[in-house]
């Protein structure tokens, strides 16, 4: 294949095993100028893989400053192909690289992608919960905070299947949480795809969180699909205050005891939260 100049290859590379690369993609990683990589030495070791040497290789990641994007964009602007690759799968997915393509299409320069490896469609393929109609990625899950509940009640409210990455030290910790919230969502969890030590478990989410497993390496997570307005119904008055006497007890505040409960029972937020701070004033009373 013949690269162009002015141009950037978006390039997916293996998320695991390295035989998974497109034969388009090894031409062009050994034809273009040069190439842009979340983890230099990474990279290195997977073109040392496919035989190619001395390709000069520079580091593009989360840290990386506009300088480093003005530097490339003025190579790329001069007439050089690049390609940009991340450490697995495709960039700007999860992973580093967005600003590096922002600033080619605002500099009119052709980006070209390069399809391969994908852990979300890799994870969804083999969990038996895609529905054939769709489905929401939500990528890592932020840590703590609002952030993170409002992701986690974005989990809760939407009807088709779910992907999301965790890191293996807050696995077990996410699967509980999403289990307080969906107890009987039929869940998969991915561990190491196409690696030696590939893992995928399957059941409920209440199942999952019980499990006494050893999340190490790459986990993916697949959330069946889900009936937020049917589980909705099925919650009764008295369980929504049974829950809002829990969280209370527990010292949450009214509004993230609004936001928990509205994920946990499918209700809207306004009228939950409602109910909490009436409730939480009939028992100062």
């Amino acid at each position: 294949m013949n690269v162009e100049p002015k141009t950037l290859y978006v390039i997916a590379t293996p998320i695991g095993n390295l035989d998974d690369i497109t034969h388009r993609a090894v031409n062009v990683l050994r034809t273009v100028d040069r190439i842009a990589a979340e983890d230099t030495r990474r990279t290195r070791a997977l073109l040392s893989h496919l035989g190619i040497v001395g390709k000069p290789v520079d580091a593009l990641h989360q840290h990386s400053s506009a300088h480093d994007i003005a530097r490339l964009m003025s190579l790329l602007e001069g007439g050089a192909s690049i390609a940009l690759v991340t450490d697995a799968g495709t960039p700007t997915v999860s992973d580093p690289g967005d600003a590096l393509v922002k600033a080619a299409i605002l500099a009119q320069v052709r980006v070209v992608p390069l399809p391969g490896a994908s852990a979300v469609l890799a994870a969804l393929s083999a969990s038996g919960l895609g529905n054939g109609t769709g489905f929401r990625f939500c990528g890592f899950l932020p840590r703590d905070g609002t952030a993170r509940r409002h992701a986690v009640a974005t989990a809760c409210s939407t009807p088709e299947p779910v992907i999301l990455f965790e890191s293996p030290e807050r696995t077990t910790a996410t699967l509980r949480e999403l289990a307080g919230a969906m107890p009987d969502r039929p869940v998969c969890v991915a561990r190491e795809l196409t690696k030696v030590h590939e893992q995928i478990v399957r059941g409920t989410l209440t199942e999952l969180a019980r499990c006494e497993n050893d999340w190490r390496g790459e986990i993916t997570i697949v959330l069946g699909s889900w009936s937020p307005n049917e589980h909705a119904e099925s919650i009764s008055d008295e369980a929504i205050d049974a829950r809002i006497d829990h969280e209370l007890d527990a010292g949450a505040h009214a509004k993230t005891a609004a936001e928990r409960i509205a994920a946990w029972s499918g209700r809207p937020k306004r009228e939950v939260y409602e109910r909490v701070v009436r409730r939480k004033t009939s028992r100062r009373q």
